[in-house]
C-alpha cells in the first residue's frame, strides 16, 4: 500500500469533512484526499470521493467492485500508469514514465476522465509517433487483406482489373507477379549498360554521311526494352484504381521521362522531313532526348526498398541539409574572396576574379582539389588550409543526424511490416477459430438427434 501524502492533515482526518478514499488499483491500495481530488471535479475520482456509499447504482458505474467493511474502491486498472495518472491532482501535468505504452495510457486517461490537454509536451510527441505508426500498420495490413480477399460480388472485368494491378505492381502476391518484377529489374539493368556501351566508339558503326552511330545491335535491344517499359507502363495504368494519382505520381513521371525521349526521337527521325532534320537545333534536341535516357536508372527505386528508404531519409533530413549547404556557401564565400585578395600581390596569380574563385573554394573545402587552380603566396596557402580544414568539419557535422535518419526509419519500415504481417497472422487465426467453432456447434447439433434417435431405438 502506499499513500499520497497531503500537508497539513493527518491520515485519515480531513479538513472541513473532506472525506479521503482508499483505492484498490490491480492489487495496490492507495489513500487519496478529497480536496486533492477535486481540482478536477469531472475526473473519475472526484465522483467516486462526492457520491455516496449507499447509492450502490452510482458506485458499480464508477468502479469494478467496492468493499462496505473496509470502505475500499477495486479498479482492475494498470497500477504503473495510475502511478502517472495522480500527478495530475499534484502538478497539473502528467507525463508518461518509460515502458507504458503511449495508446494505453490515452486509453486510461479516458478511463479516469482526464483530459489529453494534461499531458507533456515531450509525451505528445510520442503519442503523435505512435499514432502515426499505428496508422502504418492498418494501412499495410489493409493492403496485404487486399492482396489476400476475393470479393464475389465484383464483375469479370474488376476482377481481371484487380489480377493486373496486383501482377504489375505487388510483386509479392504471386510467384507470376514476382517473375515480372525481375525481368522489369533486368530490363532496367540492360537497357542501362546498353546505353553506356553504345557510346563507346570501338562499337560504334559508321552510317552512310561517314558519321558514328549506334550499333544496330544495341539499338535493337533498346527498342526492345522500351517496348517492356511502355507496355509495363500501359497496363498499370489500365489497372490502376486511381488514375489521376497514378499519372502525377512522382516514380510514375520518372516511367513515363524514361520512355518518352524514344519515342519523341523516333517520331524527329522517321516522321519528320529531311529539311528539317538538317536544322541545327533540331539534332541538338535529338541528341538532348537522348541524353535523357539516364531517368529510366530511377526506376529500380520501384524494385529497391534500401533506395526508397534513402528517398524518405533525406527527405526527414532536409534541415541537416540545408545547414550543410548553408556552411559551405558561408565558407565559399569568405575563402574565396580571402584568396583572391591574398593572390593579388602574385604576377602570375591564377585567381583573376572572385567568382573565378568559387570554383577554388568549392574544390578545396569539399577536399577535391583538381590542382587546375591553386594559390602560389604563402598567406594564400595559409588560407587554402584554413579553408580546407573548415570544408571538413562543415561537412562532418550533420553527416550523422542524416545517418541516424536512415538508420531509424529503416529499422521503424522493417518493424511496421513486421507487425503488419503478425496482425493479418492474428487476424487469420481468431478466424479459424471462430470457423472451427461455429463448424463444431452445428457437429453437435447435428449429432444430438442421431445420439437420441439411438437411445430410442435401444431397447426395442
Amino acid at each position: 500500500m502506499w499513500t499520497i501524502p497531503k500537508p497539513r492533515y493527518r491520515r485519515g482526518l480531513c479538513a472541513e469533512g473532506e472525506a479521503e478514499i482508499a483505492v484498490n488499483i490491480g492489487g495496490v491500495r492507495v489513500v487519496l484526499f478529497g480536496d486533492i481530488l477535486n481540482r478536477y471535479p469531472e475526473s473519475r475520482l472526484a465522483e467516486l470521493v462526492n457520491c455516496s456509499t449507499q447509492n450502490d447504482e452510482v458506485i458499480s458505474s464508477l468502479c469494478d467492485d467496492f468493499d462496505p467493511g473496509r470502505k475500499e474502491f477495486y479498479f482492475d486498472r494498470d497500477p504503473d500508469a495510475f502511478k502517472c495518472i495522480i500527478d495530475v491532482y499534484y502538478f497539473d501535468e502528467i507525463h508518461i514514465k518509460r515502458g507504458i505504452c503511449p495508446i494505453c495510457f490515452i486509453k486510461e486517461m479516458e478511463f479516469w476522465k482526464i483530459d489529453q490537454s494534461v499531458l507533456d509536451e515531450c509525451c505528445k510527441s510520442d503519442l503523435t509517433e505512435k499514432e502515426e505508426e499505428l496508422k502504418e500498420i492498418a494501412n499495410k495490413v489493409k493492403l496485404i487483406l487486399e492482396d489476400l480477399e476475393v470479393d464475389p460480388c465484383v464483375t469479370r472485368s474488376e476482377r481481371c482489373q484487380r489480377f493486373l494491378w496486383r501482377l504489375m505492381e505487388k510483386p509479392g502476391s504471386s510467384l507470376p507477379a514476382r517473375i515480372v518484377a525481375i525481368a522489369s529489374f533486368l530490363s532496367i539493368l540492360v537497357s542501362s549498360v546498353v546505353m553506356c556501351v553504345g557510346t563507346i566508339p570501338e562499337v560504334q558503326v559508321t552510317d552512310d554521311e561517314g558519321k558514328l552511330v549506334e550499333h544496330p545491335t544495341l539499338e535493337a535491344i533498346e527498342t526492345a526494352c522500351i517496348l517492356w517499359f511502355t507496355a509495363e507502363y500501359l497496363l498499370r495504368l489500365a489497372s490502376s484504381p486511381n488514375k489521376l494519382h497514378f499519372a502525377f505520381s512522382f516514380m510514375n513521371i520518372v516511367d513515363f521521362m524514361a520512355i518518352m525521349p524514344f519515342y519523341v526521337v523516333l517520331s524527329l527521325t522517321y516522321l519528320g522531313t529531311t529539311a528539317m532534320m538538317e536544322l541545327g537545333n533540331v539534332q541538338q534536341a535529338v541528341q538532348a532526348l537522348r541524353i535523357m535516357r539516364i531517368a529510366r536508372i530511377f526506376k529500380l527505386a520501384r524494385h529497391s526498398s534500401g533506395l526508397q528508404t534513402l528517398t524518405y531519409a533525406l527527405k526527414r533530413s532536409l534541415k541537416e541539409l540545408g545547414l550543410l549547404l548553408m556552411y559551405m556557401g558561408v565558407g565559399i564565400f569568405v575563402f574565396s574572396a580571402l584568396a583572391y585578395t591574398m593572390e593579388q600581390s602574385h604576377p602570375e596569380t591564377l585567381f583573376r576574379s572572385i567568382p573565378q574563385s568559387f570554383w577554388w573554394a568549392i574544390i578545396t573545402m569539399t577536399t577535391v582539389g583538381y590542382g587546375d587552380i591553386y594559390p602560389k603566396t604563402t598567406l594564400g596557402k595559409c588560407n587554402a588550409a584554413v579553408s580546407f580544414l573548415c570544408g571538413v568539419i562543415a561537412i562532418a557535422l550533420p553527416i550523422h543526424p542524416i545517418i541516424n535518419n536512415f538508420v531509424v526509419f529503416y529499422n521503424k519500415q522493417k518493424v511496421l511490416e513486421t507487425a503488419a504481417k503478425h496482425e493479418v497472422e492474428l487476424m487469420e487465426l481468431k478466424s479459424g477459430r471462430d470457423a472451427h467453432r461455429k463448424g463444431s456447434s452445428q457437429e453437435e447439433a447435428v449429432g444430438a438427434p442421431t445420439e437420441r434417435g439411438c437411445l430410442q431405438s435401444s431397447p426395442s
